[in-house]
């Protein structure tokens, strides 16, 4: 009995915790295992919503309410001018400051910071999954492939290219002017047999 309780509790009730655990772990596995970046562009971003619905979730609290103050608990309101006619003559002129609230009047109310900074984590996120897409969009543009091994094998070679040393390069170009001078020469001695 001790044992199925226990699952219940880990899975059944906190069901939502392991959902999120289980988009994480593939957001992640995206990120990491895939090649192509378009598709590690959408691991990243299954990977912030989980973050996300994580901290949405854990700011959850049962019958709370939103985080303006309830007529009964506003300073300013009506309600709280329970006065009588001989102390109206003495709080003339005067105005009333905030009143705290009580312990259990806060526990009334959701924390809206949860809330805030994950709407700020939406458009961050967002904003970098656009300009990562504009990124990937250049990177084919100029490279021809999006997919990483081959987008490494052309740095590389590019990267080969330019550190050889000026003095390598024309000795190769001029290799290469010689092979062309020949094979032109060789064509059109062919051409003047024909």
């Amino acid at each position: 009995m001790g044992e199925a309780s226990i699952a219940s509790e880990l899975f059944l009730e906190r069901l939502n915790y392991c959902i999120y655990v289980i988009l994480l772990l593939i957001g992640l596995w995206a990120m990491l295992a895939k090649r192509n970046l378009i598709k590690k562009l959408i691991g990243m971003s299954i990977f912030q919503t989980a973050i996300i619905l994580f901290y949405v979730s854990i700011a959850v609290k049962k019958e709370a309410t939103i985080p303006i103050y309830l007529p009964e608990h506003d300073p300013h309101g009506e309600h709280s001018h329970n006065s009588s006619d001989e102390n109206e003559s003495s709080h003339i002129g005067t105005a009333s400051g905030p009143v705290a609230l009580e312990a259990d009047a806060i526990t009334g109310y959701a924390n809206p910071l949860p809330h805030v900074l994950m709407l700020t984590a939406i458009v961050v996120g967002v904003a970098t999954l656009g300009l990562a897409l504009a990124l990937t969009q250049r990177i084919f543009q100029g490279y021809g492939t999006i997919e990483e091994d081959e987008l490494l094998d052309k740095l590389d070679r590019a990267d080969e290219r330019a550190s050889l040393s000026p003095l390598i390069l024309e000795e190769r170009n001029a290799r290469r002017r010689k092979k062309t001078t020949q094979s032109n020469g060789v064509k059109g001695r062919s051409k003047k047999k024909n």
